[in-house]
């Protein structure tokens, strides 16, 4: 991976920012962009892969946060084996395993490094010496020790789904700043009602919504003894306009959390102004988070971007985009009360 700019001795510790969205947004992409600054550490799907508890209550030793970190999650498990593991080659589903990983070595650890299963192991040895402490106190410290490996000034940490975190970031980490990073609600729709996880979780929500229960307890409870055969959600036929009626519901709940973060605490980014305008919102983003917007970060982040990531709802047939624009409306009507771009407004 190259990293453009001068990585530095870390001497003032690790700022947080946490970028939040409903997922299927441009989130991964801004992440590989953020990757490549030399500022910055890019924690992707930290918090996603520790669910459905990231933030455990009471205090764990350092030992016992290693083991959070490192116990494989049967949510990510059951969706890998049904919906990405049958993607791979015939070849190679005919002559290994599915690779069971802790939560950790998913997707955190692949995109800081080319040999992840080293730095799981230098981690280890420092974090697992820690005395018992809240998990806040535990997740500072690995930031730190990631931030010093890499000399970087600040972790960002971007997970999709994430906006119903706001609240349970902000009261582990009250200097945190959130970027906010939005996307058509047609396109947003449509790219979570071709994704597996997305399928599952929309699933997940409407039980927890007849039951009365939150959505991490939802997944707690249907997950509790391990891998779950997820093949009949994957397999059904669910109207798209389904997933705009949740992504509407993600978006309104979680402009209503970070309606309650200090204006200095927070900015939106749309995606769609990004992908137009890059060296100007990646500058924009990088004075939020107290980094150098490099001329060269910025052009390597721009080459990062693909620019054609828009209007695929379009393309759906003309009945099937009109309810999918009726079941996002309400989540464009909320974001239009805020800083919507011209270009997201465009259904």
């Amino acid at each position: 991976m190259t990293r453009f700019g001068a990585a530095e001795e870390n001497t003032s510790g690790q700022r947080l920012a946490v970028v939040v969205g409903t997922g299927r947004c441009g989130s991964t992409a801004l992440s590989d962009v953020l990757r490549i600054h030399p500022h910055v550490l890019s924690l992707s799907e930290l918090f996603a892969s520790l669910t459905p508890f990231p933030f455990p209550a009471g205090t764990m030793s350092g030992e016992d946060f290693i083991q959070f970190l490192n116990t494989p999650r049967p949510f990510a498990t059951s969706v890998m084996r049904h919906g990405f593991w049958p993607k791979v080659s015939e070849e190679i589903r005919q002559t290994s395993e599915m690779p069971i990983l802790g939560a950790i070595s998913v997707m955190v650890l692949p995109h800081l490094t080319d040999d992840p299963q080293r730095l799981f192991g230098d981690m280890r040895s420092e974090l697992s010496k820690r005395r018992a402490s809240p998990i806040a106190d535990h997740y500072r410290a690995l930031f730190e020790c990631l931030g010093r490996r890499f000399g970087t000034r600040v972790a960002v940490e971007r997970s999709g789904f994430s906006l119903h975190l706001v609240p349970h970031i902000r009261k582990l980490f009250p200097d945190v700043r959130f970027a906010h990073l939005y996307r058509n609600g047609p396109d947003t729709s449509l790219s979570m009602s071709r994704h597996p996880v997305f399928q599952v979780l929309r699933v997940l929500r409407e039980h927890a919504e007849h039951s009365g229960h939150d959505l991490s307890v939802e997944i707690d409870e249907t997950f509790r003894h391990g891998e779950v055969d997820v093949r009949p959600i994957l397999q059904a036929e669910v109207p798209v306009s389904a997933f705009g009626r949740m992504w509407s519901e993600t978006i309104i709940e979680g402009l209503g959390y970070l309606a309650d973060v200090p204006k200095s605490q927070q900015s939106s980014f749309a995606f769609e102004d990004i992908l137009d305008r890059p060296e100007t919102e990646l500058t924009r983003l990088a004075e939020f988070l107290g980094i150098d917007p490099f001329p060269e970060w910025l052009k390597a982040g721009r080459a990062e971007l693909d620019a054609t990531r828009r209007g695929a709802a379009q393309d759906l047939p003309a009945q099937e985009l009109a309810d999918l624009q009726a079941s996002c409306e309400p989540g464009m009507r909320a974001l239009a009360d805020g800083s919507l771009s011209r270009e997201c407004r465009r259904e």
